[in-house]
């Protein structure tokens, strides 16, 4: 038998399992309560609620934390990430800057390929001095060169997708 009673109570837990308190917040984002707490007095984040001292989330805080993260991952600063929420808080993504951001990881990452082989190359090397292995030099002659130009080649499907079909 459903009472009258049992209707408010329903909803407020139907309510309250779509609020996350800050310190499940912390402790499924893996994000210390302090920085939840900077990241909305900067207006990163925003809090809808407070039980006794305690701020509570929406459970979409979790994608939205997420979302800052691999910004900050991707190199962009707080504010930078913070402009992407816009206003409404709706994402407004700056494709080009992803684009850029992409292109400079993507030089970062032929630049430490370039290094990981270079250190394999003098751990493993065989040769009695590092000095006297031509492949050593070699691997050395790109990053000798102050001011070169480094080049990064392009992954293979743009290579493809370059040359004109017929």
């Amino acid at each position: 038998m459903v009472t009258s009673r049992s209707v408010p109570l329903q909803a407020n837990l139907r309510s309250s399992m779509n609020v996350l308190d800050i310190g499940e917040v912390a402790e499924r984002s893996g994000i210390p309560p302090s920085t939840l707490r900077y990241y909305e007095e900067i207006g990163l984040i925003r809090s809808v609620r407070r039980h006794g001292l305690r701020r509570q989330f929406d459970a979409d805080i979790l994608l939205k934390l997420s979302l800052i993260r691999l910004g900050q991952s991707a190199g962009f600063t707080l504010g930078e990430v913070a402009g992407v929420f816009g206003q409404d808080g709706q994402l407004a993504l700056p494709r080009a800057e992803l684009h850029a951001r992409a292109d400079a990881l993507q030089r970062q990452m032929a630049e430490l390929r370039l290094l990981r082989d270079v250190l394999r190359h003098i751990a493993d090397c065989p040769a009695p001095t590092h000095l006297e292995c031509p492949n050593f030099r070699k691997l050395l002659h790109p990053a000798s060169r102050p001011g070169a130009k480094k080049r990064t080649p392009r992954p293979r499907a743009e290579k493809q997708a370059a040359v004109p079909r017929r």
